[in-house]
């Protein structure tokens, strides 16, 4: 069994879904293996996909499912990994090769470190560039929450977990809505656990135009209880910087609203209600500027 599974959720995603195939065959470390979940792809991703299990040049598992988010397909395919790593890919980016070697390379040093749930390295941009930001120290040891959050660094980078404590945090599930971000997890874990924070470049990335990153808003609207979820777990944790809280406090309000949630009940869901009454008002006038832009 390979040590770390490369997991893959795809929509539609057939023109991409090769770069990420070709930078695989490249990597200077084989012990992995390839789990691609198709959330309802009608592209003929699967058929792409039966075609490269047929060249047996790397290990490929596919699963298809009826589309229903990201977050879903990555529920499905956490539940089915066996490996000790799971390392989450994007099918519109791809690796630099030796993205591999280098996370065994550090798994190999730090396994063994008591309450760490896994790693983050770095993402660049095709360009060369880093994604936001390097973290301020290499290889420190802590909280998504104070190195990420509380440190103000923004973006995305390339997190690899141990997949058996993964497991242990699945991804919300509200019916009708496919969107969910990933830090709710990312945040639930920082109760518990750390990270080691690694200034090495693992991955690429370039949004696309129709991508989820670049899809923004409406996305977001269209599942206001996910996002409400989101805003409340910051809210409810004490270490989270105040900063973040008022922004968070913004965000619970305004998608109370698109939920159809009255101001009683979005407050009742809230242990700490002070932040929530000083800044309703000025939450709704975001809300009904978003509502316009989103018309046009």
């Amino acid at each position: 069994m390979a040590e770390i599974t490369i997991l893959t959720p795809t929509y539609n995603r057939k023109k991409t879904l090769g770069k990420l195939y070709s930078s695989l065959l490249k990597q200077t470390e084989k012990d992995f293996s390839w789990f691609i979940v198709d959330d309802g792809s009608t592209d003929g991703t699967e058929e792409l996909v039966e075609e490269w299990k047929r060249e047996k040049e790397i290990d490929i598992f596919y699963q298809r499912q009826e589309n229903g988010g990201k977050h879903r397909a990555l529920n499905a395919g956490i539940k089915e990994i066996k490996s000790c790593l799971t390392f989450i890919v994007d099918s519109d980016d791809y690796l630099p090769e030796d993205s591999i070697r280098i996370i065994l390379e550090y798994h190999g040093r730090y396994a063994d470190t008591p309450g760490i749930c896994g790693y983050s390295f770095l993402r660049f941009y095709s360009d060369g560039k880093v994604n936001t930001a390097y973290f301020p120290q290499n290889e420190e040891i802590d909280t998504f929450l104070q190195v990420r959050i509380n440190g103000g660094i923004g973006g995305d980078k390339a997190e690899v977990f141990f997949t058996d404590l993964l497991k242990q945090y699945p991804f919300p599930e509200f019916p009708g809505e496919k969107f969910l971000p990933e830090d709710i997890v990312w945040m639930r874990m920082s109760e518990k656990y750390r990270m080691v924070h690694i200034n090495e470049c693992v991955y690429i990335c370039d949004y696309l135009e129709g991508g989820l990153t670049k899809s923004g808003r409406r996305m977001k609207a269209r599942s206001p209880k996910g996002m409400m979820l989101r805003s409340k777990i910051y809210l409810e944790n004490e270490e989270v910087c105040f900063k973040v809280k008022i922004k968070m406090q913004v965000l619970y309000i305004i998608y109370s609203r698109f939920a159809g949630i009255s101001r009683k009940e979005a407050a009742a869901g809230l242990s700490k209600k002070g932040l929530f009454y000083l800044l309703y008002l000025p939450s709704i006038i975001i809300q009904k500027k978003w509502e316009n832009g989103m018309k046009r």
